[in-house]
């Protein structure tokens, strides 16, 4: 982390560095050792910490005020979780990791499925119409 650190900081131009303590994503529940090393990653010069796997707000909450750098938090925890309560927590970033292309991954197979089953179309109901998504896209920078 300290190289890494050392890098970022001699490059000519703004880079953010983020540490990830993933113990949670690996079957180690430890909220006090996630916190060692997220304090660690601090000390070595992280711009911001990010444990992902933490399961409720509590334990955001916990990592928050362990730190003195930001905190990113994956929202998928909890589907009923809203911005405004992550944003309580003192989380500074909240990210939704790869859960929208899994969303348009479901939809995409339950077109399929139905086709394939029922030979049936009526998932073209839930379909964004064309001229929606262009005026989407012309307002893009």
């Amino acid at each position: 982390m300290h190289a890494a650190a050392e890098t970022a900081r001699s490059l000519p131009f703004p880079f953010t560095l983020t540490a990830r303590a993933e113990n949670f994503l690996h079957g180690r529940r430890d909220l006090d050792d996630t916190i060692r090393r997220l304090q660690a990653f601090e000390k070595a010069g992280a711009d911001v910490l990010y444990a992902p796997g933490l399961k409720d707000l509590a334990a955001i909450r916990t990592v928050v005020s362990s730190v003195g750098k930001p905190v990113n938090v994956v929202s998928h925890f909890d589907p009923a979780t809203t911005l405004d309560q992550l944003a309580r927590t003192g989380a500074k970033r909240i990210s939704v990791g790869g859960a929208l292309s899994r969303l348009a991954l479901a939809a995409f197979l339950k077109a399929a499925r139905e086709m394939k089953e029922t030979g049936g179309f009526t998932w073209l109901r839930d379909t964004v119409p064309s001229k929606d998504l262009k005026a989407v896209f012309a307002r893009a920078p």
